[in-house]
């Protein structure tokens, strides 16, 4: 059953991500290499893999920019305040309703940029973190990518006793699944969460040879 599988394979990658919060306090690069390593495994091998079935055999894995220890922040959240929930287009026909909870401001590497936090209305909520870069459209899908998705199990935590902050490692950004495959329909990132400069970290966009 599809939706079964959909079921293992979001259980795994939230495995996945808890193994790497659990590492990367002692060893970041390391923790992000074996993610890495079992994320392309899961894409070769799963069938809801967002890597379309007849290129699965030739996988190889996903491009990513060499780590770089700059891009992992320890953000502080500023809530909004009674922000109305909007609709948040999809790649596809569809749209998905958000509510904007809070603002990540953004410090060094990323040029004082701002993001705008988001949480799905529906049951059970979850935090998204979409955004989109001057990479966009060349190295990078055009669509943006995720930093952060907990509906999926894509989170890595807030540092020991700082419940009001978020661990935001663009090592780890990540293209939605309609970037692999347009049968999938990916919320996007929406234009508040355009950042200015070239994000030079996390993955390339599918197809590049990996690195």
């Amino acid at each position: 059953m599809d939706a079964l599988e959909l079921s293992q394979f979001r259980r795994t990658v939230a495995g996945l991500y808890r193994r790497a919060r659990e590492e990367s306090a002692g060893d970041p690069e390391g923790a992000w290499l074996r993610w890495r390593g079992d994320r392309d495994d899961l894409f070769a091998t799963h069938p809801q893999s967002p890597v379309p079935p007849a290129q699965r055999s030739s996988f190889g894995g996903m491009a990513f920019h060499p780590y770089d220890h700059r891009w992992r922040l320890e953000v502080e959240v500023e809530p909004f305040e009674a922000v109305p929930s909007a609709d948040v287009p999809h790649s596809g026909s569809e749209a998905s309703e958000w509510r904007p909870t809070g603002r990540v401001p953004l410090v060094g590497q990323a040029g004082g940029g701002v993001l705008t936090l988001l949480w799905l209305t529906t049951y059970g909520g979850g935090i998204f973190l979409p955004f989109r870069d001057a990479t966009n459209g060349s190295t990078t899908y055009g669509g943006g990518r995720y930093l952060l998705d907990t509906v999926k199990g894509a989170d890595l935590g807030s540092p020991p006793g700082e419940g009001n902050r978020l661990i935001v490692d663009a090592n780890y950004a990540y293209h939605p699944s309609c970037a692999h495959d347009p049968r999938w329909s990916c919320p996007l990132a929406p234009p508040e969460n355009r950042l200015d400069v070239a994000v030079e970290a996390g993955e390339l966009m599918p197809g590049a040879a990996p690195s």
